[in-house]
Formats: C-alpha cells, sequence, structure tokens
C-alpha cells in the first residue's frame, strides 16, 4: 500500500490556497486580518505575489506530505518496519491486510487535521503573536485558518484511497 498518494497531497496543497482566498477575502476575514496585523492595503498589494504564492504552495505541500503522516496510522506500522515493505516479515502483510484501510476515510483525516490546527498550529501561530505584539483577534483569525485548512488537507490525503 501507498501512502504518499502524490496526486493527493498536490490537491491538498492546492487546498491550502483555495481555503486561504476564502479565508483572506475581505468579505470574510481579510479586512479583521489587515487591521490586526497592522497591514494597508498598499502593503498587501506591494508584494511580489508570485514569490509569495510560489513559496506559500511549497510551504503547503510540505504540510500535506506531513498530514500524511499525522492522519494514516498505517503509515506507524511501515516505519515500525523500516519503511520498506518487501522486506518485512509476513506478519507485516497480515497485519495490512485486516487493518490496511481502517480509519483511511476523509472524516478521519479532517479529525487529525483539525487536532494538528489546534495542538500545532494554534501553540506557534499564538506564541510568535505575542512576541509580536499581536492581539488575540490576529491570534484567532489566523490560526482559525490553519485548522480549517489543515481539517480539509488531512481529509484529502487520508480519504483518497
Amino acid at each position: 500500500m501507498d501512502f504518499l498518494n502524490f496526486p493527493a497531497i498536490l490537491v491538498a496543497a492546492v487546498s491550502a490556497l483555495v481555503v486561504g482566498f476564502i479565508w483572506y477575502n475581505p468579505k470574510v476575514f481579510g479586512n479583521a486580518w489587515m487591521k490586526a496585523a497592522g497591514m494597508t492595503d498598499e502593503q498587501v498589494k506591494g508584494g511580489n505575489m508570485a514569490k509569495i504564492f510560489t513559496l506559500a504552495f511549497i510551504f503547503a505541500f510540505l504540510l500535506a506530505m506531513t498530514m500524511t503522516q499525522m492522519s494514516i496510522h498505517q503509515t506507524g506500522a511501515l516505519s515500525l518496519i523500516g519503511g520498506d515493505s518487501s522486506t518485512a516479515l509476513p506478519s507485516y502483510a497480515a497485519f495490512m491486510a485486516d487493518y490496511g484501510d481502517s480509519y483511511r476515510t476523509f472524516k478521519h483525516g479532517a479529525l487529525h487535521g483539525v487536532f494538528a490546527g489546534i495542538f500545532v498550529a494554534l501553540p506557534i501561530i499564538g506564541t510568535n503573536a505575542l512576541f509580536e505584539r499581536k492581539g488575540a483577534k490576529y491570534i484567532f483569525i489566523n490560526s482559525g485558518y490553519w485548522i480549517v485548512t489543515l481539517g480539509v488537507m488531512g481529509a484529502i490525503v487520508c480519504g483518497w484511497v
């Protein structure tokens, strides 16, 4: 069983940009985020958008690969045998025959993604924001984006079998 489903990882990476286009739209949280971040329209429009979106996609791709490890339990069994199933004992094949598709659903992946957002992204963003002297609104807007995005990413990489 191949756990690195590259089409799913690519779609999950693109989903981060799609969620961002919606989340940070001025009609959703865009204006509130700009105010909380201390950004102006000129600053937002003055950035090198090609560079920003290219790097954002690369970072999202890395996160999607990580969500594969965080949301698919069978990757733990694969890691126990050193990552090469061709050299595994017959017990590995029997285990995978019994449990290879267990918890491989969009719902389960979304749950792990939301947990990753709450227990990984929120503390990181919150800590950085505290030292940057940003307020709670800034923390919750950005953390909310990552909780939703990682939930979507987890759903895609775990459920796309």
